[in-house]
């Protein structure tokens, strides 16, 4: 599949899309505390996307089953959630959430800290962050995909952490998955040259300790190898004539 270029009336839908996951964001958080469920977050996740008319984008796509990806602690991305799983307070969680409007989807994702946390998973989340927005100082025409995975690449490293190679960023649009692959470190390869129009789903997954990882046994739920906390932060954005706009940013 080649990589699409996004017309007008396009961008104006996904905007639209991004604005609405930004709001599914801002809700979610008000509800994370010490002894509420995965699925407790999972449940609420998907009332609000559907209460905006819209259809969540992960619900059994590709066979997982629930709208939310909840992922706590040494989990990197795709943890189930389940009503077993209690969050407790220094837990941290990463939210991955996407929604379809109107035949188009946005993809964000947030890692927050549950009740006190430490401050190594405070740094870690802020740096995650921090990483997103380095990367994307190059996401502008004329640039290459590995602008924006060496300002990821540096940032996290610099500040002491590692960043996962065996999961990626992607473009988006009537998919959520489309091309091209975005890799959040530095390879030989430029990747693919920026061009106005492209819609991409950038998405630093960070680690604490070494940045291996590991499938649990129920094929999705991605891990660190060494146990290590992780957090993940994920914007949908458009490529325009001299930047990005970021569509998934909550007011």
């Amino acid at each position: 599949m080649a990589v699409i270029i996004k017309s007008q009336e396009e961008i104006e839908l996904m905007r639209e899309a991004g604005r609405l996951l930004a709001m599914t964001h801002k809700e979610l958080k008000k509800i994370i505390k010490p002894g509420i469920t995965t699925m407790d977050i999972d449940k609420k996740g998907e009332e609000i996307i559907r209460s905006f008319g819209c259809i969540p984008s992960f619900l059994n796509y590709n066979g997982y089953p629930a709208s939310i990806c909840v992922s706590v602690n040494d989990e990197v991305v795709h943890g189930i959630p389940s009503k077993e799983r209690y969050l407790e307070d220094g837990d941290i969680v990463s939210l991955d959430a996407g929604l379809i409007y109107k035949g188009y989807h946005s993809d964000a994702a947030r890692t927050h800290g549950v009740g006190e946390i430490s401050e190594e998973a405070k740094k870690l989340i802020r740096v995650t962050e921090e990483s997103f927005f380095e990367g994307i100082k190059n996401a502008m025409p004329g640039k290459y995909l590995v602008d924006i995975a060496r300002g990821i690449q540096k940032h996290a490293e610099s500040n002491g952490f590692s960043v996962v190679r065996d999961l990626c960023g992607h473009g988006i649009g009537r998919n959520l998955h489309e091309d091209p692959q975005i890799l959040n470190y530095v390879t030989f390869r430029k990747g693919t040259k920026l061009k106005e129009g492209m819609a991409l789903a950038i998405e630093p997954m960070i680690n604490e300790g070494d940045y291996h990882v590991a499938w649990l046994d129920d094929d999705w739920t991605v891990v660190t190898a060494d146990g290590s906390l992780s957090a993940h932060y994920e914007n949908t954005v458009i490529i325009t004539k001299d930047g990005c706009e970021i569509l998934t940013l909550e007011e």
